[in-house]
């Protein structure tokens, strides 16, 4: 039986709640078909789900409160972002506004919208916006005055909404259709209705800078991609004046947009090399006969492998996962005159006989990384079955016999979107190439205590800087195992918290005989009287179990008592993931002091700081928390 058919027999069964986890890889065959429709479909069927009910038969399962507002009829989007963000594993709680009724719900504090206090709102923007508000007849010039109107307008709500909300506004670019830009005549007027339109979405899309709870999806690629703008009929007749192509579309970027803002964006990228990177088969053609470049074939792979090393260049570790022997893989990569993609782009090279699933399990575990880290992409069926079925956490993306689609299919479902780009993030791969030189370097001592001391860790631990903080709110956002309570932060969040006396938004830099780990860790702490409450602490999985947190922690006790605290209080917060911090408070001489909903909650009496390991050499600045 088909994706399509499992879904619609759970359905039948009145089953869908109860097999919800089994949605997501149900959904995940159903796009690689590129099955809009049952996609579709799916989300018509899940829309009638009661999130109160999933969450209730699936506690680990996220509800997602997600507002919906906007100019013309927003009904048909509800489908699509249900199946999207089923697709992630989330479940969609939608609040739909009436129509044309957005100016309202982000003008007012008290509207409807504010009151359901969204993870996301979504002002959905469409020609009409502007094409109904133009006189008749009407000029180029008329149609930059209502776009000039309209932008100031839209300015000032994701303003206000910065000010009132805690969630995140997305707006999105307006597509010109012809049948707006068709009815001036002249060419001269055309181009400067163009002109007006473009420098309206360009100030658009410059929201993403200025306002940090603001995010702009652009319309322009999807239309670009063949879907139409409209449906005549639909705009006039129902006011629905985006099509269905660009709302699946738009669900699909906002699928992503959530994700990330959730913390669960990818980390790193698995490549077949045979019939993935390359054309043929190294073992049978040999490095002069596979195909890179110099043929209609070989081009459409050097296209893929420059794909490749860009996301690379932007901080994702991509390894190479190939059945097939080591030595001439390393030659291919090293010596083929036309290869973009070399070693040197590679934080580990993986070719052997053995299943992918197994290399899969053992590339996680030496970049440190949960198995749900990895995106896998590969041209073989087979392969991309077995992987699904043996590790279902795995993101795979399915290729065929055709090189001229795998850049599309590789990007389509934004698996590394993130909200932005930290020095951090480009030197990753670097320091997991670094990483897994440490691990080659411990295979050398006794014991874990030689390997310490030899390795030469240090650690920073300072206030976070103002160019510091996006990286502080990425660690909130994308670190799962060390974190002590799952609370996510967007930039904004991290802004107001360092910019509040009472706070404390602390930076952990670590460097090593290896090389400099950047900043990979924070903790969020704030006064209250002579009680300290520590709200987290996250650590990146790169640099776990070498005494970091010890130190942190040990400076952090220190630090309280120098400044008059008596006590520091603390929680842990379970997740699906965070269980390798579960003891980590009782571990420093925290007392657990009570238990609430899932919340275990912590006291130090600052009688018995912990001390700095003797392997790790700290400075701080903190005020009494030197050694």
């Amino acid at each position: 039986m088909g994706a399509a058919e499992d879904l619609t027999a759970l359905h039948r069964a009145g089953r869908l709640v109860a097999e919800y986890p089994t949605v997501a890889p149900l959904l995940a065959r159903l796009t690689e078909a590129d099955t809009g429709a049952e996609l579709a479909r799916a989300g018509r069927l899940l829309a009638r789900l009661d999130p109160d009910e999933i969450a209730a038969a699936h506690p680990g399962v996220r509800v997602v409160p997600v507002a919906v507002t906007g100019h013309g009829t927003l009904g048909p989007l509800v489908p699509l972002l249900t199946a999207e963000l089923a697709r992630h594993g989330l479940v969609l709680r939608a609040v739909v506004s009436d129509f044309d009724t957005y100016v309202f719900d982000l003008a007012d504090p008290g509207s409807p919208l504010y009151r359901a206090d969204p993870d996301v709102a979504l002002c959905v923007l469409d020609p009409d916006v502007v094409a109904g508000e133009l006189p008749v007849p009407w000029t180029a010039q008329d149609a930059a005055a209502v776009l000039e109107e309209k932008l100031t307008l839209l300015e000032g709500l994701a303003a206000r909404f910065a000010g009132t909300a805690r969630g995140t506004l997305v707006y999105n670019t307006i597509p010109l259709p012809r049948r707006i830009a068709g009815q001036l005549v002249d060419e001269r007027s055309r181009a400067r209705l163009g002109a007006a339109w473009r420098t309206a979405n360009a100030r658009l899309l410059d929201l993403v800078g200025t306002h940090p709870k603001v995010s702009v999806v652009d319309l322009d690629p999807i239309v670009a991609g063949g879907a139409a703008v409209t449906d005549p009929r639909l705009d006039a007749y129902a006011k629905a004046h985006l099509s269905d192509a660009v709302l699946a579309g738009y669900a699909r970027e906002v699928g992503h947009l959530v994700r990330a803002r959730l913390g669960r964006t990818r980390k790193a990228l698995a490549v077949d090399l045979d019939n993935t990177v390359w054309g043929g088969v190294l073992g049978d053609d040999g490095i002069d006969g596979i195909e890179v470049a110099d043929s209609y074939r070989g081009e459409a792979f050097r296209a893929f492998q420059r794909v490749v090393v860009q996301l690379g260049a932007q901080g994702i570790p991509v390894a190479a996962v190939s059945k097939n022997d080591p030595e001439p893989v390393r030659q291919a990569l090293r010596d083929h005159p036309r290869m973009t993609l070399r070693e040197e782009h590679l934080v580990r090279v993986v070719a052997n006989w053995l299943p992918k699933h197994d290399n899969l399990r053992d590339l996680a575990a030496a970049l440190n990384l949960g198995i749900d880290s990895l995106v896998f992409t590969d041209d073989s069926a087979f392969e991309c079955g077995l992987v699904r079925a043996e590790l279902p956490e795995v993101a795979v993306v399915a290729l065929d016999d055709e090189p001229a689609l795998h850049v599309e299919r590789l990007l389509r479902d934004g698996w590394f979107d993130t909200r932005e780009l930290t020095r951090d993030d480009i030197a990753r791969p670097a320091r997991y190439r670094e990483e897994i030189d440490r691990r080659d370097f411990l295979d050398r001592f006794g014991s874990i205590e030689d390997y310490l001391r030899e390795l030469g860790v240090a650690v920073r631990f300072d206030p976070a800087g103002p160019a510091e903080l996006g990286r502080v709110s990425q660690l909130t956002l994308r670190t799962n195992q060390f974190n002590l309570t799952t609370e996510r932060l967007q930039l904004a969040d991290v802004q107001a918290r360092a910019a509040d006396p009472a706070q404390l938004v602390l930076a952990v830099y670590a460097r090593d005989r290896f090389g400099d780990n950047g900043l990979v860790g924070a903790v969020l702490a704030r006064r209250d009287g002579t009680d300290l409450h520590l709200d987290n602490a996250v650590l990146s999985c790169r640099v776990f179990s070498r005494g970091i947190e010890q130190a942190c922690l040990a400076a952090l006790l220190r630090h309280a008592a120098a400044t008059g605290v008596t006590s520091v209080h603390g929680s842990y917060v379970p997740s699906p993931r965070n269980a390798v911090v579960k003891d980590l408070l009782p571990r420093y001489g925290f007392a657990v002091v009570g238990e609430d909903a899932g919340r275990t909650r912590f006291r130090h009496d600052l009688t018995t700081p912990p001390a700095v390991p003797d392997h790790v050499a700290l400075e701080t600045t903190l005020k009494g928390a030197a050694p």
